[in-house]
């Protein structure tokens, strides 16, 4: 027992030392911890500290051999979002004095906006960066300075209603910095003539903007399902202001046929346009009345593509426009009807729908709103039907009406056109019968040239308007597709062109082409004879002047045809071996053979048909024509007439030809107007009067 005593009595006291040991050690921790304790971190800077330094308009630092302001302005940051209801070192995190040694972290907005950053990055501008184009937009580009930042309520702000299109047009709106990014800039230009953009424009807080259809933070491009803007989202986002119109044509065939996934159908913007919409009362707009037809509907309507996928009939358009409402609206009726008139506007519909304005149990009605009072029988008639000298389609009836007319119309006009020919050739042979004496005014060698020119000039001019103006009557009289077109032209050229070479030898080799140059060249009683011709056709002057072999008017024509023959050759060879002349010289010099090619050939072919034919076939003195380009022979009258000064020529025609009288005057004696003809001698060649005699 007494060792059970002595146990206890040490175990007692060996709890006593492990308690001091653990109190001791507890002490020795906290001594340690408190000696340890840092001391207390220094206050935050407060913006008017960090504004006394950046609150000077004259800080700035270099960056990039670049000197940058540093300045921030007290007072626009106080009122934005930022300066109300956070300190600078908020942002700033790495900041922790003022003034501070290095320069600070740059700022990211994902700090605190971490959702927007996160929908940025996956839209168009972000893709944009991430491939290396520093042009796109950031944050920044559109919000503003952070220390500027004002939120989308204040009319102030960039990312207010009112100013998004100008914020958006800072960079979409500049020509160069668009191009540079391999994009264009008149998708903006055109929204700030849309009706959208003049909304915006005058006020309105409706009006769509571009955030409206293309999202703010994630904006994707069109081709991308998730866009807003992508074909089969257009609806939807239109949507967003016009939800009845939206309504009306999902339930359309169109808006079917893009539920369905058929891209080929319409929507909003197919008919409306994209950044170019404008009101339909707008003679610009593509539903305007007069584009609808031509332009808007044509596109789908009036190919095959339609006919050839789903079996839907095609050439809808020119159906109408051959019909009363089409050429009422070509001659530009503002009432008659167009394609909405009739099939409606965003609820169209299949004529076999029950709904639609086009079906049989609707027409009445249909019609009715232009022509009140109409049956059934009136609507029985088709719409789409072809003018009679169109291809055969419509009734039996019309048919054949066609068939008989086109018969009659040839038998009688051709019967007309040929009694008038025979007509026309007897008598016009027979004023040339009476004609006694003639002058040979061009030789059988000058009358050659004239025809080939001639018959060269005119296949030049109807293959070149051909090409230029392809739905033209003289295109459709060729009857030829584009190759033979070609080639008929160049064949034409060829032979322009030689006659062209082979009468420049003619005029230095031969008398008769040196003595046909010598009278074509200027003088200068030319110049006075323009002024006295028109002074004695205006009836201000009695005496009519008189001319020598060739007139004014007949020398200008000349050279003028000179001078057309070398600008059309050389801009048509220019054009003809385009290929090479293009590796020779700039693109350009191309564009301006082209232009001057096409401008000279308007301006010579009304110069030959309002100057040339009138002096041939026009002039009442010369009726029916002048002859000299068929057989080379004038009048000896008339060319004494008009050419009174030529002596040699005249009295050539006098010693060769003498006088005879007329049938009608076989009987009379000859006198001596008839006998010799008074020819005008020069002053040189006069005798000198004998008073005495």
């Amino acid at each position: 027992m007494a060792i059970g005593r002595n146990l206890r009595s040490a175990g007692r006291r060996g709890n006593k030392r492990v308690l001091f040991m653990v109190l001791a050690l507890l002490l020795t921790t906290a001594l340690a911890w408190a000696a340890q304790k840092p001391s207390p971190a220094p206050p935050k800077p407060t913006n008017d500290e960090c504004l006394a330094c950046h609150g000077d308009p004259t800080l700035t630092k270099e960056v990039n051999g670049k000197r940058v302001s540093l300045f921030v302005n007290p007072d626009t940051f106080k009122i934005s979002i930022h300066g109300g209801m956070f300190t600078c070192v908020d942002c700033h995190t790495d900041l922790k004095s003022a003034p501070h040694d290095g320069t600070p972290a740059k700022v990211s907005c994902a700090t605190c906006h971490a959702d927007e950053q996160g929908i940025y990055d996956r839209s168009y501008h972000a893709k944009a960066i991430k491939a290396g184009d520093g042009q796109a937009a950031t944050c920044v580009n559109c919000h503003g300075s952070p220390h500027e930042l004002l939120p989308a309520s204040d009319p102030k702000s960039r990312v207010n209603h009112a100013n998004i299109p100008a914020t958006c047009g800072s960079c979409h709106g500049q020509k160069k910095l668009m191009e540079a990014s391999g994009h264009s800039a008149q998708p903006f230009l055109s929204y700030e003539d849309s009706v959208h953009g003049r909304a915006v424009a005058g006020g309105s807080e409706k009006a769509a903007v571009c955030t409206d259809c293309h999202g703010t933070h994630e904006i994707l491009a069109a081709s991308d399902p998730n866009s807003s803007i992508f074909k089969f989202n257009v609806p939807t986002t239109c949507a967003k202001c016009h939800q009845p119109v939206k309504q009306e044509f999902m339930q359309s065939i169109h808006g079917q046929a893009i539920a369905r996934g058929n891209g080929q159908a319409p929507v909003c913007t197919d008919c409306h346009g994209i950044h170019t919409i404008k009101a339909p009362t707008d003679p610009n707009s593509s539903v305007s009345p007069q584009n609808l037809a031509r332009i808007t509907c044509a596109r789908c309507h009036e190919g095959v593509r339609l006919s050839q996928e789903f079996g839907l009939p095609g050439r809808r358009v020119s159906t109408y426009l051959q019909s009363y409402h089409g050429l009422a609206s070509e001659l530009g009726s503002s009432v008659v009807a167009n394609c909405a008139s009739c099939h409606g506007v965003h609820n169209i519909l299949p004529s076999s729908d029950p709904r639609s304005t086009i079906n049989r149990a609707n027409l009445v009605k249909t019609c009715g709103q232009c022509h009140p009072g109409v049956t059934e029988k009136f609507v029985t008639a088709e719409v789409h039907v072809n003018a009679p000298l169109s291809a055969d389609t419509g009734s039996i009836a019309v048919r054949w009406i066609r068939k008989f007319y086109l018969g009659m119309i040839a038998l009688v006009i051709g019967g007309m056109v040929l009694h008038n020919l025979i007509i026309w050739r007897r008598k016009a042979l027979l004023r040339r019968k009476v004609e006694q004496r003639v002058v040979t005014r061009m030789s059988r060698n000058q009358r050659i040239q004239h025809w080939l020119l001639l018959g060269s000039f005119i296949v030049l001019v109807i293959t070149g308007f051909a090409l230029k103006f392809p739905d033209s009557w003289f295109a459709a009289l060729l009857g030829m597709g584009e190759k033979v077109r070609g080639i008929t032209h160049r064949v034409a050229a060829v032979v322009l062109i030689s006659v062209g070479a082979y009468h420049l030898f003619y005029v230095i080799l031969s008398r008769d082409g040196r003595r046909l140059v010598g009278d074509f060249l200027p003088v200068p009683k030319d110049a006075s004879d323009v002024w006295r011709t028109l002074r004695y056709n205006l009836g201000m002057d009695s005496e009519k002047p008189t001319f020598a072999r060739f007139n004014y008017a007949e020398k200008a024509e000349y050279w003028a045809l000179v001078w057309g023959l070398i600008v059309m050759a050389s801009t048509g060879m220019m054009l003809w071996a385009k290929v090479a002349v293009g590796n020779l010289l700039p693109r350009w010099w191309l564009d301006v053979a082209t232009a001057i090619h096409f401008y000279e050939a308007v301006l010579a072919t009304l110069a030959i048909v309002v100057w040339h034919f009138y002096q041939v076939f026009l002039d009442p003195d010369v009726y029916p024509m002048n002859w000299a380009w068929w057989d080379g022979k004038m009048s000896f009258e008339h060319y004494r007439e008009e050419h009174a000064l030529d002596a040699a020529t005249l009295l050539e025609a006098a010693r060769t030809q003498p006088a005879e009288p007329v049938e009608a005057e076989a009987a009379a004696p000859a006198t001596a107007d008839t006998a010799v003809p008074e020819v005008p001698v020069p002053e040189a060649e006069r005798e000198p009067v004998d008073s005495h005699k």
